[in-house]
């Protein structure tokens, strides 16, 4: 047999960033209290940014108002770092914790 007719699948390189492997922790996106924005607002910003139900958006601005924070999503910071900034945007205060 020859070995150099031998045909041998390609490999390929694949570049993996260490923040990659390192982000794989879960993370909190928390959304705070505020005396500025309405119920409306902060429900419509949940449903556009983080995919929320209505019924689910609702129910989070409720817990933002009442415990005075809420953890509207959990994740990857990589995953929520632009949900974060899309919120904050908006006016409405948030974190990853």
């Amino acid at each position: 047999m020859n070995y150099h007719t031998q045909a041998y699948p390609m490999l390929e390189e694949v570049e993996v960033l260490l923040e990659e492997l390192i982000d794989t922790d879960e993370c909190e996106l928390v959304v705070f209290n505020d005396d500025i924005n309405t119920f409306e607002h902060v429900a419509k910003i949940l449903i556009k940014v983080c995919q929320h139900s209505p019924e689910q958006a609702e129910q989070c601005t409720l817990i933002i108002h009442y415990k005075g924070k809420c953890t509207v999503k959990k994740g990857s910071r990589s995953k929520l770092k632009p949900m974060c900034e899309a919120i904050l945007d908006a006016g409405i205060q948030a974190a990853i914790v």
